[in-house]
């Protein structure tokens, strides 16, 4: 399934910023530009950051890919962690961690790895470190979402806040139904996301590999 081409593919939640640091310097480059003369060059700085600010927001289009028992990546970046846990309460056993980093250059949208209706959230203030950091998962801001499958079976998203990205945002609520691949929310400025699943599915992917939002599978039930 791919998107609909017919929309404006900059991330809904970055308005602010692109008014303020895109639309701003933008217009102010263009206007030196056209001044031409010794103003023109005034305006390459202003441009560059304008550009750069729309990029970091894009919101690109993804081809999801349909069949049941698939769980699709919650953010593009690189998987920096694979690891077993003993017990994670909301799944109630043993589970499998997919840990993604999501450089600054990376798209910063997250989606929903599967059909699923949000059935918990918990935010949770924190630090900032380098989201490289071990420590980071412990101590840095984070938003958790849990979901529920039609079929009772529940996986978990967190997002999780970096040294850069000091903004979260989870635009879902308890009792909202998300298909696979649906945007749920965004970090800005790029940071790290954790799928959560139950142990026993097939992952398939690795520490090192590079994953798209929506488009990359992760795991198989």
């Amino acid at each position: 399934m791919t998107e609909n081409a017919c929309r404006l593919p900059l991330a809904l939640w970055g308005r602010r910023e692109l008014l303020l640091y895109g639309a701003f310097p933008l217009t102010l480059a263009a206007l030196l530009l056209g001044l031409g003369g010794r103003w023109a060059p005034w305006g390459l700085a202003p441009g560059l950051a304008g550009l750069a600010v729309c990029w970091f927001f894009r919101d690109p289009r993804r081809r999801i890919p349909a069949g049941s028992g698939l769980y699709v990546s919650p953010a593009d970046g690189r998987v920096v962690e694979v690891e077993s846990v003993p017990d994670y309460g909301f799944l109630g056993g043993p589970a499998v961690r997919i840990g993604i980093f999501l450089s600054v250059l990376d798209v910063h949208l997250n989606r929903a790895p599967a059909d699923a209706r949000v059935v918990g959230k918990q935010y949770r203030p924190g630090k900032h470190r380098d989201a490289r950091n071990p420590l980071s998962q412990q101590e840095n801001e984070s938003q958790w979402i849990g979901f529920e499958e039609p079929n009772g079976a529940r996986f978990a998203v967190r997002q999780v806040s970096g040294a850069v990205a000091r903004r979260l945002v989870c635009a879902v609520v308890e009792g909202d139904f998300l298909e696979r691949g649906q945007r749920l929310g965004m970090i800005k400025f790029g940071s790290r996301t954790e799928l959560v699943l139950p142990l026993g599915v097939g992952v398939k992917v690795k520490v090192g590999d590079r994953v798209k939002a929506g488009e990359t599978v992760l795991a198989v039930r």
